[in-house]
């Protein structure tokens, strides 16, 4: 079994503040689903479609295309796209971190 290491900040204020303030647990688990996610690839950047991480969190797809939005506007991921219809290329973001 791995064992994968988050920063402290991850559960004590960014837990709280998306699920109890921004009422939105689904923006928790899609970033913690990524996190985990590019720390098992050891990678800084994964593609991935909305459907399959509905399928690996047991979200909906429109619950991960709604936390998507969240994190991306809260600054937490990055999205970039080849073209309008291709499936996302994602970065997780630790704005706490300077330069990280």
């Amino acid at each position: 079994m791995k064992t994968l290491r988050f920063d402290f900040y991850v559960l004590d204020v960014l837990m709280p503040d998306l699920v109890g303030h921004d009422k939105q647990p689904s923006a928790f688990i899609v970033y913690l689903y990524l996190w985990t996610r590019l720390a098992a690839l050891r990678a800084r950047r994964i593609r991935v479609s909305h459907q399959a991480i509905a399928n690996d969190t047991g979200l909906s797809k429109s619950a991960v295309q709604s936390a998507v939005r969240n994190l991306i506007r809260r600054g937490l991921i990055r999205s970039e796209l080849e073209f309008k219809t291709a499936v996302p290329m994602y970065t997780v973001l630790r704005p706490w971190r300077t330069g990280k």
